[in-house]
């Protein structure tokens, strides 16, 4: 399956896309590139005041291109291999093959690194030589750069970011450690195969470059660098995968997707440095003025986190631990604004402070504060971790989020209920609006789920949570039968993205099927058919939920236009304008799946299923759904679903969990090994009612 020709996991070309931007990108929670760029970046550091702030460019060593000058036909290919989240160019002759790897290691997540291999095909004792092309400069316009001494082999540079996001705010050091390369690399005559192997570790402290510089260079003396670099992958995906017996793009587009989403999430166990985030473009892009600059925006929370949830709950902690860290930035900000409790960015970086470049969207797109709250909500429902709410600060942004929304909103005296006033929606092409009924809902949600914690630790709730919850206006058109997108919406405007059908998926705003239909049918038409690359997404998760599947699967054929070649890398908008490698537009993708497809919903109780998908696809299988503590493989066709615990951990004990039909009522009891089936329908995953089976 080298060529990749019958695994949609490997993406191979005989030639690179005209636009740089495109080519694939190598990461892991800590550092990323593209490759053959001339920069990287480390997560968490950025350089640049307030609006200006952007993710600090690093010189690249790994900026490295293999050559054979004069060589007369040469076969060239360029392969993305997701399941070991490895790159590699290979240059192949009659007598010889060069390969060129490169690679950002998954759970070593200091060191970058890049290998060079000369295998003879052919009984030949001429000396191979292959050009090694690096424009390395050891500079970058955002750092103070300084060389230290060699170590262990490796040129040293240090230095601190520029300018700090706020005045007094952090400014971090980068060290790096980088081993020298060559002009060029030689197979001897009397050699058959030779490896070169090429080290970078980057950190925040001389201790920890030259200690993980140092363990690459011991794993590379027993030739296991790379291969635990593609283990700590296959147990990623061991852990956790999508896949369907349907047309091969479709099956390409998802392994695609959820490597460049499991490139940016933190590894397994103690990470030894703090999560910053996923911007819409990830690690290898976010340099001054290109993907928003490497900001943290809703896209982490409402897009991609719901399907790092499902497989990775660790790693979804740690992009909730990125919210409770930057929530005195949030209290500043609602302070600042004349309103209590916490107000979180449009766009956040290094303090949780607003780095919006334009203060329209800081001011008015306010639905991220109940966006942030969601994705808190979604993982007390599937984990039960109290502990990050009782002792890791969890509580508290809960509490100041409702106290942010209780104080934004006002009483109006005439509608008897309470109004939200002069806010952006999702809808960007509409600003200082009042009552948008996305942000109204989300904002309900919100003070809905504070009472809930509130009340499962035992813990007053303040009447004003209750009060706000229950009389904000959740505009309704009850002649029409839909939600108006705000006060004064007409019918037929134009709508830049997903923003009304959001109500229904992701926030399981009560609706009848009749509303969910007409939502759907009054916004399809008139939404930006070129706009951000997740709106089609979440039409066809809504037309999956009403059984209609075909008219699903044309909405999500549409982000076939968002997918470019060979490298499956996502451009926000189907023209290519926008932000690339948009794992915002990948986040929604797998949603369709993953949520659609299966129909899963998290609710207080349970994990919900009714499958539904399109005649082209026969089954779907979904590996490692975490659902308290345990781990789920869920294989579903038309006829039949099959429900496996894979994992059912001891130490902490996971909860017993039975599967329910909606319809029967019957039970299921899942133990850990055993599978269970029963015929296609909908139901739902919730914790045993009896504790021993």
């Amino acid at each position: 399956m080298a060529d990749g020709k019958d695994d949609p996991a490997v993406f191979t070309s005989t030639s690179l896309p005209s636009d740089p931007r495109l080519l694939a990108t190598v990461t892991n929670a800590y550092l990323g590139t593209r490759v053959y760029r001339d920069i990287l970046h480390v997560n968490g550091v950025y350089n640049g005041a307030v609006g200006d702030t952007h993710r600090a460019d690093i010189p690249s060593p790994v900026n490295v291109r293999m050559m054979v000058p004069g060589a007369d036909s040469l076969a060239e290919t360029f392969t993305l291999n997701t399941r070991t989240g490895t790159f590699s160019h290979v240059l192949q002759s009659t007598d010889y093959t060069a390969t060129h790897q490169i690679y950002a290691h998954h759970s070593l997540v200091h060191l970058m690194a890049f290998s060079i291999t000369i295998q003879r095909s052919a009984h030949t004792t001429q000396p191979i030589t292959v050009q090694l092309q690096t424009p390395f400069v050891p500079k970058s316009r955002d750092l103070d750069l300084n060389q230290g001494p060699d170590f262990q082999g490796a040129h040293y540079v240090y230095g601190k970011t520029l300018v700090p996001e706020v005045e007094g705010g952090p400014r971090p050091t980068v060290h790096m450690l980088w081993t020298p390369v060559p002009q060029d690399v030689t197979l001897r005559g009397e050699e058959r195969e030779r490896s070169w192997e090429f080290l970078t570790a980057v950190a925040e402290s001389e201790e920890e470059v030259k200690r993980s510089y140092s363990k690459g260079l011991a794993l590379i003396a027993v030739g296991s660098l790379h291969s635990s670099h593609a283990h700590a992958w296959t147990m990623l995906w061991r852990g956790c995968c999508i896949d369907l017996d349907g047309p091969l793009p479709l099956r390409q587009a998802l392994y695609g997707c959820l490597y460049y989403l499991l490139s940016a999430i933190p590894p397994r166990g103690n990470l030894g440095f703090l999560f910053h985030g996923i911007s819409p473009g990830g690690l290898s892009n976010g340099t001054q003025g290109e993907d928003y600059w490497g900001h943290i925006f809703w896209d982490q929370d409402t897009w991609m986190f719901p399907n790092i949830l499902l497989f990775y709950p660790e790693a979804a902690r740690a992009i909730l631990e990125y919210r409770i860290r930057m929530l005195e930035g949030a209290l500043h900000n609602a302070q600042e604004q004349g309103y209590k409790g916490a107000k979180f960015p449009w766009e956040s970086a290094a303090t949780g402070r607003e780095v919006c470049p334009e203060e329209i969207y800081g001011a008015q797109e306010i639905h991220v504060t109940g966006d942030v709250l969601m994705a808190f909500e979604q993982y007390y429902c599937t984990t039960q971790d109290q502990k990050l709410f009782r002792e890791d600060g969890g509580w508290e942004l809960v509490g100041a989020v409702a106290q942010y929304w209780c104080s934004r909103m006002v009483w109006s005296e005439e509608e008897q209920c309470y109004h939200i006033k002069g806010v952006m929606p999702p809808d960007e092409y509409h600003y200082r609006v009042d009552n948008s009924v996305y942000t109204n809902a989300v904002a309900q949600r919100s003070l809905n789920f504070a009472a809930d914690v509130a009340r499962d630790f035992l813990i007053p709730v303040p009447e004003e949570w209750v009060d706000c919850a229950k009389k904000v206006k959740v505009p309704f058109d009850a002649e029409k039968k839909y939600h108006p997108e705000y006060d004064g919406y007409s019918p037929g405007e134009p709508v830049k993205q997903a923003d009304v059908v959001l109500l229904g998926f992701p926030l399981m705003h009560p609706m009848s099927s009749e509303v969910r239909r007409n939502d759907l049918e009054m916004y399809e038409p008139v939404t930006e058919m070129d706009g951000p690359a997740m709106t089609w997404s979440m039409f066809a998760v809504g037309w999956l939920e009403l059984k209609e599947v075909q008219r699903a699967q044309s909405q999500l054929n549409k982000c076939f236009s968002n997918i470019t070649e060979p490298f499956k890398i996502w451009v926000e908008n189907s023209d290519g304008s926008g932000a690339v490698n948009f794992l915002t537009g990948m986040g929604g993708f797998l949603q369709a799946v993953l949520f659609g497809y299966t129909g899963f919903r998290i609710t207080k109780t349970s994990l919900r299923f009714n499958p539904a998908f399109p005649d082209d696809i026969n089954k779907l299988k979904v590996t490692g759904v975490s659902y308290f503590g345990n781990k789920l493989k869920f294989t579903i066709t038309k006829e039949e679903i099959r429900i496996k615990v894979t994992e059912s951990p001891q130490d902490p004990p996971a909860s017993p969990l039975e599967a329910v039909l909606e319809e029967s009522g019957q039970q299921f009891p899942l133990c850990e090994g055993q599978s269970v089936s029963f015929p296609t329908a909908a139901g739902w995953i919730q914790r045993s009612s009896t504790k021993a089976f």
